[in-house]
């Protein structure tokens, strides 16, 4: 043995490498782990999507408006919803009640405009006149339009994609919204759309990572019991066989 090396040394030196060997293992195992988790959260995202959920609202102010990017401009348009849910639920008033009432006071405060404008100056003011664009109503027309043919394009690919997690959560969001519309009339159908519009996507881009985790193992719970039905029952379930008409 070299001098200046004893026993207590060479085994001090043996028990440092080990403790280094085990710490850099333990490191990198722990760096593959989350590598790992980050790759399978990636993958079992809600509906399989790949972009962030702003970009899946469309991107734009709609978008800022449902994710509250803008706390007041988001609390505004449902205080709004609200007021007029409650007009018409709670309030038992009717939409061409107020149509009529409220062209009423219109055309009360012009009358008054002009003619008390006529008596108090020598030159009478111009009264203000309400106009509407002909551009508005052919832009919520088309966005209408737009909105309705992606959402039934959206059904009829889940229906044809052969996924059955993103089936089976359709059909079952589809199934809940039937029941509430039967205890329930269409305006708070409606309501209930629009607050949910405003509370879910900002509540899942919150807690997104959670919310795709749960579904994710809800709909491997769904694909395992389907695999045992599936083996069980319908595997034994005789299948007729397709025979081609002959022709002479």
């Amino acid at each position: 043995m070299p001098e200046g090396i004893t026993a207590e040394n060479l085994f001090g030196n043996i028990m440092e490498t080990l403790a280094d060997g085990v710490s850099k293992q333990k490191s990198v195992s722990f760096f593959e782990e989350e590598k790992s988790k980050s790759v399978s959260s990636q993958f079992n995202r809600l509906f399989g999507r790949q972009k962030p959920v702003h970009h899946l609202l469309g991107g734009g102010k709609s978008a800022d408006v449902l994710l509250w990017r803008n706390k007041k401009i988001s609390a505004s348009v449902l205080a709004g919803a609200t007021a007029i849910w409650v007009l018409f639920e709670w309030l038992n008033y009717h939409f061409l009640t107020l149509v009529f009432f409220a062209l009423v006071i219109g055309m009360i405060g012009q009358f008054v405009w002009s003619n008390a404008s006529g008596l108090l100056n020598k030159t009478p003011s111009k009264v203000p006149r309400l106009v509407l664009p002909d551009e508005l109503f052919v832009n919520i027309a088309t966005s209408i339009g737009a909105e309705v043919n992606r959402a039934l394009g959206f059904l009829q690919d889940v229906a044809c994609g052969g996924n059955l997690k993103q089936f089976v959560v359709v059909t079952g969001s589809l199934w809940a919204a039937a029941v509430i519309g039967s205890w329930c009339n269409f305006l708070t159908v409606l309501y209930v759309g629009f607050v949910g519009a405003h509370v879910l996507p900002v509540l899942y881009e919150r807690y997104e990572d959670q919310v795709d985790s749960f579904a994710y193992n809800v709909g491997e719970q769904l694909q395992h019991h389907y695999r045992k039905l599936d083996a069980g029952v319908l595997s034994k379930i005789p299948k007729g066989r397709l025979k081609g008409k002959k022709y002479l």
